[in-house]
C-alpha cells in the first residue's frame, strides 16, 4: 500500500495516522512493525513514533507472507469489478462455487484468484467478505488483508454493508413489500432452510420491477443475511424464484437451468479511507433471456 501524506496530517505522530485514518487493527500493526519493510516513509524504515510532513511518502508492506494451504491455483476466467490495494470485487458467474469443498477443489472463486495473484508473485489468502450460492451470481467481494477482512466484517456486522439482488420469481406481484420470517434450518443436518418461529429474525425488502407472462422481476434488498434468505423468504410469500429447485419451483423451468437469482450491487465503504462506493455486476445472459428485465 502506497499513500502519499496530505498537508491536513502535516505534524501528525505516524502511529496515529494509521490507526486512526488508515483504521489499522493493533494486531496488523505489529505485524507490520516486524517486518524489515513493514513501515516505510520516503522510502526509508521509520518507527510509528515519526512525525508526519505533508509529501511524505508511506509504504506499507500489507501482502500475506503465505498463500491460502489448499487452494490449488487454477487459470479461470476472472471478471473484475474493482480492485485496489485492500479489496477485489468480482463478477461471479453462475454454476462456479465461491470457495472450495469436498466435491468443488478446482473450479471455484478461490482457485481463480489464488491463480491471478499466484502470476503476479502475491502470496494469497482467500478471504471472502460475502459468498454466493453454486447458483446464484454476481458481486463477489474478497478482502486482500486482514485489516480489510476485519474492517470490512465490523461493516457487515453493523448492517453498514448494503447488498442488492435482481431476482425472478413465479407469479405476478403488483406492488413492492416487506417479508418478515424467522429463518432456521428445516430439519437438522440439512440444508434446506425455512420460517418458523424459533429462526433467526430476517428481514428482506422488495421492489417490482417488471411483471410479464406470469413472471415477475425484482430487486430485492436483505437487510439481515441468514443463509438461503432471500430464496426462503420469497417462497414462504408464495413466489418462488424461478428454476429454485430447493425452494418451491421442484421441477425447474425450461428459460433458465438455475435458480434466477443475481447478485446486482453491493455498496461498502473502502478500509483506506472510509470512501463508500458501490460495485455493480450486469444481469447475466440467461437471466436476460427470459424476457422479463434487461434487453431481450
Amino acid at each position: 500500500m502506497r499513500t502519499v501524506i496530505s498537508s491536513e496530517y502535516d505534524g501528525v505522530v505516524l502511529r496515529e495516522y494509521l490507526r486512526n485514518v488508515l483504521r489499522l487493527s493493533r494486531a496488523e500493526l505489529t505485524e507490520l512493525k516486524k517486518r524489515d519493510d513493514g513501515i516505510m516513509l520516503n522510502g526509508e524504515r521509520v518507527t510509528v513514533r515519526a512525525v508526519l510532513k505533508s509529501g511524505d511518502k508511506l509504504t506499507l508492506s500489507r501482502d500475506d507472507l503465505v498463500s491460502s494451504e489448499g487452494v490449488i491455483p487454477v487459470d479461470l476466467p476472472l471478471d473484475i469489478l474493482y480492485e485496489d490495494d485492500d479489496v477485489i470485487a468480482l463478477n461471479k458467474p453462475p454454476f462456479m462455487p465461491t470457495h472450495p469443498s469436498h466435491e468443488h477443489q478446482s473450479d471455484t472463486l478461490a482457485n481463480a484468484l489464488a491463480y491471478y495473484f499466484e502470476n503476479k508473485g502475491i502470496p494469497f489468502v482467500f478471504r471472502a467478505v460475502n459468498r454466493l450460492d453454486r447458483d446464484t451470481s454476481g458481486v463477489v467481494l474478497v478482502a486482500k488483508n486482514k485489516n480489510a477482512a476485519f474492517v470490512l466484517a465490523k461493516q457487515i456486522a453493523e448492517f453498514k454493508v448494503e447488498k442488492k439482488y435482481i431476482a425472478i420469481v413465479n407469479g405476478e406481484l403488483s406492488e413492492n413489500g416487506v417479508i418478515e420470517g424467522n429463518i432456521r434450518r428445516v430439519t437438522e443436518g440439512k440444508m434446506e432452510r425455512g420460517v418458523f418461529p424459533d429462526g433467526q429474525y430476517a428481514l428482506t425488502e422488495y421492489e417490482v420491477l417488471s411483471v410479464k407472462n406470469g413472471l415477475s422481476a425484482l430487486t430485492v434488498t436483505p437487510k439481515t443475511g441468514r443463509t438461503h434468505q432471500i430464496r426462503v423468504h420469497l417462497s414462504h410469500i408464495g413466489h418462488p424464484i424461478l428454476g429454485d429447485t430447493l425452494y418451491g419451483d421442484e421441477s425447474g423451468s425450461e428459460l433458465i437451468r438455475r435458480q434466477a437469482l443475481h447478485a446486482y450491487s453491493l455498496t461498502f465503504s473502502l478500509p483506506s479511507n472510509n470512501e463508500t462506493i458501490t460495485v455493480t455486476a450486469p444481469l447475466p445472459d440467461d437471466m436476460t433471456a427470459i424476457g422479463v428485465y434487461g434487453q431481450n
